[in-house]
């Protein structure tokens, strides 16, 4: 693969990390497996493993009080033949089926909630592998999501370290000469949907490594994957149409402006 004539664009996932559980040394059991690991190069972790260390792991009976002590707002909620799926902003900024409450790769009865916060275990995973290995990196957290008008899911940045995960090119030129105006390119988003390729849903690799990304590394921790998120006034769709229809309803009846 070759991104923006830049080079050539490495991704592997290693083999060998154990099963992780609460309490766990992540950066110990990553530096395991990371042996090639080279400055400039990008480890993206699966928010999975990152849950399980923290201890997010919870009884599959309370499936619904999880998703709802994650909730911040409630976007939509559709009825279908196997239940009800409630799309929320979690308390993470995230807007996610499930406030990204999971029951996949995880322990039979139990099911996972999102780390406490990715953007904060990215950076202490960064320094971390700098601290074993001595080696600069950026770190990347990753969940799976779903997107509006698309089908399928994807995986997506929900934490970072040390890389810029919107990549501005606004005020430069296309191959045309024609000035960018808008271009905010989501390479947080990009690198971990590249990473997932080879990770894989069932192959019990939950982390990845890509290479031939340096130039988008940063000096400090960066911003993080929050700044990915668009909410409030940037917020085309806050709600759900038959939500945003019933407070049109709502509002008329009461007199306000929706």
């Amino acid at each position: 693969m070759t991104g923006q004539g830049l080079g050539p664009l490495t991704v592997w996932a290693p083999d060998g990390l154990p099963e992780v559980g609460g309490g766990d040394d992540l950066v110990a059991l990553l530096a395991e497996v990371l042996g090639d690991v080279r400055d400039g190069d990008v480890v993206v972790i699966t928010s999975k493993i990152v849950s399980k260390a923290e201890g997010r792991v919870v009884a599959a009976r309370d499936r619904e009080q999880a998703i709802t002590d994650e909730t911040v707002r409630v976007v939509a909620t559709r009825e279908h033949p196997g239940g009800v799926t409630r799309i929320v902003e979690n308390r993470l900024g995230l807007v996610m089926a499930a406030a990204g409450v999971d029951a996949s790769n995880t322990p039979e009865g139990t099911i996972l909630l999102l780390p406490l916060d990715p953007d904060a275990t990215a950076r202490a995973v960064r320094a971390g592998l700098r601290d074993r290995l001595g080696v600069t990196v950026g770190v990347l957290i990753t969940d799976t999501a779903g997107r509006p008008w698309r089908q399928g899911v994807t995986d997506l940045a929900i934490g970072a370290a040390g890389l810029t995960v919107l990549d501005d090119l606004r005020g430069g030129h296309d191959s045309h000469g024609r000035v960018l105006t808008a271009t905010l390119t989501a390479v947080g988003d990009e690198i971990a949907a590249a990473a997932e390729l080879v990770k894989g849903k069932s192959a019990g690799r939950p982390v990845a490594v890509v290479r031939g990304l340096a130039h988008l590394l940063t000096d400090g921790d960066g911003p993080g994957a929050r700044s990915l998120v668009r909410l409030g006034e940037q917020d085309m769709f806050a709600q759900g149409t038959a939500e945003a229809y019933a407070r049109g309803w709502k509002d008329a009846a009461s007199g306000e402006r929706p």
